[in-house]
């Protein structure tokens, strides 16, 4: 859906997230898990994923100052190109178990605190 090597986003808790302006729509993929663009250029915006309404995965480049984002986790890499590398500090598969999220959370905060 990037047509890059890596779709980088960051993971953010629903009740701190609103649309402010334009109306975005599904993109092509129609599952469980939505995917929004713009409605008008098409730009991939955010994504609900299925299972895990208390977050909403926003597309970093959406962000102000995106530059000072970097990986902490990269999932997927079974798919990912053998030459593709992050600097995550945690690599999945496909997605992180439900029941690891708040250990990664935790972590996460504070590595940022």
């Amino acid at each position: 859906m990037t047509a890059s090597a890596f779709s980088l986003s960051a993971l953010h808790p629903s009740g701190g997230f609103k649309v402010t302006s334009g109306e975005p729509v599904i993109g092509g993929l129609h599952g469980a898990t939505r995917h929004y663009f713009c409605a008008h250029c098409m730009s991939w915006l955010f994504t609900r994923p299925e299972g895990m309404d208390e977050f909403v995965n926003i597309r970093a480049t959406m962000m102000d100052n995106a530059q000072s984002y970097s990986p902490f986790i990269e999932t997927y890499t079974d798919e990912k190109l053998p030459w593709a590398t992050t600097p995550a500090v945690h690599s999945f598969s496909k997605f992180p178990a439900p029941e690891q999220f708040p250990a990664l959370l935790s972590e996460f905060a504070n590595r940022s605190a």
